[in-house]
């Protein structure tokens, strides 16, 4: 498979030339992997018009068809982006429960061309295996004029958040902590990261590319994005601002995942940002926590990975965004000749990050705790290149949308000495920026 690549002399804001797109073959099967120019996020990629989709639904057992690794398995070659939920796990785990949900568990669409961003270099690439069709984005590209750029204006857009009650939700998360260090203390488990959901709808029916402009207006983090289904019955869309990388091959053979364990707040005062920030990296239960999802994390890749090549280079490392502080760590391994991007995938599915220690344990008590469906919450953005390279996010800071319908939800880390008070603040911490992103 030849690639053609060409480069287009002047600089186009990604958001501008998404937008380009939408008016011209519309928002459905519109992928958008953004970024925020920082050290992991450099470049971002855009898609639309797919010319194939893979989609499964439902948990395990109901069809073989249904599998979502094994539908993954049909791809062969080709430029590749989707989502896939947390609820997959149930083909990894079928001895658990998982909450069944009604948002795709894999969506995954092939496209040519695509659209690359250097946001470093503030650069524009357009590659694809029909050159007449990357003319064709090129012109489109070309008649965009950026001073006289017009799209809606993002304040008319309303949402009815009446629904969310977050003194009430406190309440019930800080009852689930109790009941989950309880267990910690039976040695039942060792962590579990306990979510919660909010739910709410827009006052109309807004094009998905004007939510997640406005979103992205006020949050932005390196592994974000927007994938809208081109499922023609409803509206179905994952929107994200993940500071999270998930599990990453490189050319030279290695895997790399960055699970994150430990926030606090920014703040607008430098001095009172700075001293949340030092807490963060002092706190002995923020590192005891990060500390062991990085060893479950070793755990699941030596699964997959050469013996004696997995390595922590970075551990508890110190990463800030826009409206929090992170503790950061970063685990490699060279993956088994044989093993494929897919046998990653299954050997640490879910993320240790978002379930906890051990893992299958974990999440059979999250089941019990939380009375929902995580859907593409706590699950990924994939994306598979042209040379079949890997890359892909947790689906933390993230919205789920069904046609009006939006879902955001939030989780904490609970261990042994984690205090009830103290996790629901952070769960606020995570939860408000979003909620504000849409005001």
């Amino acid at each position: 498979m030849k690639i053609h690549k060409l480069k287009i002399k002047k600089w186009v804001d990604p958001e501008f030339v998404c937008y380009a797109l939408a008016k011209r073959f519309g928002e459905k099967g519109l992928s958008w992997l953004d970024s925020d120019g920082s050290e992991q996020g450099k470049s971002s990629v855009l898609g639309c018009k797919p010319k194939k989709v893979i989609s499964c639904r439902d948990l395990k057992n109901r069809s073989a068809s249904n599998n979502p690794f094994k539908r993954l398995k049909e791809i062969k070659n080709g430029f590749w982006i989707g989502w896939l939920s947390y609820e997959a796990g149930s083909w990894i785990e079928p001895v658990n429960s998982w909450h069944e949900s009604d948002i795709a568990t894999l969506w995954i669409a092939s496209y040519d061309p695509v659209i690359r961003f250097d946001l470093i270099n503030k650069q524009i690439i357009i590659e694809g295996t029909n050159y007449n069709d990357i003319e064709q984005y090129k012109k489109i590209i070309g008649n965009i004029k950026s001073e006289k750029f017009k799209k809606m204006s993002l304040d008319n857009l309303e949402f009815d958040f009446a629904n969310i009650d977050l003194n009430k939700t406190g309440k019930e998360f800080k009852e689930n902590i109790s009941k989950i260090k309880k267990l910690i203390a039976k040695g039942d488990i060792f962590q579990a990261n306990l979510a919660i959901k909010c739910e709410f709808h827009s006052i109309k029916e807004y094009d998905y590319l004007d939510i997640y402009s406005k979103i992205r207006s006020k949050i932005k983090a390196p592994f974000s994005g927007m994938i809208i289904s081109d499922f023609k019955k409803f509206k179905e869309a994952v929107l994200s601002t993940s500071p999270e990388r998930f599990l990453k091959i490189g050319h030279d053979g290695y895997v790399e995942t960055r699970p994150i364990k430990g926030t606090r707040p920014r703040d607008k005062d430098i001095n009172i940002d700075a001293l949340n920030a030092i807490e963060l990296i002092t706190n002995e239960k923020d590192r005891a926590e990060n500390i062991m999802i990085v060893d479950l994390l070793r755990n699941d890749l030596g699964k997959v990975c050469e013996t004696g090549t997995i390595v922590v280079p970075e551990l508890l490392k110190l990463e800030s965004y826009s409206t929090v502080h992170h503790l950061t760590s970063v685990v490699k391994g060279k993956i088994q000749q044989g093993n494929t991007w897919i046998d990653l995938l299954q050997a640490c599915w879910p993320g240790g990050s978002i379930t906890g220690a051990p893992k299958i344990r974990s999440c059979q008590r999250i089941f019990e705790m939380e009375k929902f469906d995580r859907g593409p919450y706590c699950g990924s953005f994939l994306k598979i290149d042209w040379n079949g390279h890997f890359d892909s996010n947790i689906l933390i800071r993230s919205f789920i949308l069904k046609n009006q319908q939006i879902r955001i939800n939030a989780g904490c880390g609970i261990v042994n000495d984690s205090n009830p008070e103290s996790e629901e603040e952070e769960l606020r911490w995570k939860l408000l920026p979003l909620i504000n992103s849409l005001k």
